[in-house]
């Protein structure tokens, strides 16, 4: 089985706040529906005081994103603390394979900086992390084109259509086990 996981944040930078994180687990080499799945709204508070980056060219950014997607990535509901959210993900994420993230320095390189922040072991070895932004450079046409994808910004949704996009890169390319 394999991870991918996606964030919403409020920078882009490795110690960015983090909004939302979204995470789905999945299996490349079939057609499967991704099935087991995390979601966590991380508390901007608590990031505020750890130092956490937030920017005014994203959150104008987020101002001109769709309304339900400001609404969900900016609920104060079910917040909790940047540790919590850390320690829950390496529990999620144990006994993955491989962890995607779309675009290389993003996803990745957040959640490992917030790692090391708070005192948590980063969840991954440096050669499991995979990044599906360069997948799909090499496909005809981006995949999550093809399905359709919704929820734009919406983590959860994000990293579904990301893993599926994954199943269809690696069925057009021929990539097997």
């Amino acid at each position: 089985m394999q991870a991918m996981i996606d964030l919403e944040t409020l920078d882009t930078s490795p110690r960015c706040t983090i909004l939302t994180l979204g995470g789905i687990k999945f299996d490349p080499y079939s057609d499967k529906d991704p099935d087991d799945q995390i979601y966590m709204r991380i508390d901007l508070d608590d990031q505020d005081r750890l130092g956490r980056i937030s920017s005014d060219s994203t959150i104008e950014w987020w101002g001109k994103q769709d309304q339900a997607a400001q609404d969900e990535a900016f609920s104060e509901h079910d917040r909790i603390p940047l540790q919590e959210a850390m320690v829950r993900l390496r529990q999620w994420v144990w006994g993955s394979s491989t962890v995607w993230g779309h675009g290389y320095g993003f996803d990745m390189t957040i959640i490992e900086d917030a790692c090391r922040q708070v005192g948590e072991p980063i969840p991954w070895n440096f050669w499991q992390v995979k990044d599906s932004r360069t997948l799909f450079s090499l496909c005809d046409k981006d995949p999550r084109k093809v399905l359709g994808q919704t929820g734009l910004h919406n983590a959860l949704a994000d990293a579904y259509f990301q893993a599926k996009g994954v199943q269809m890169a690696y069925k057009e390319l021929g990539i097997k086990k």
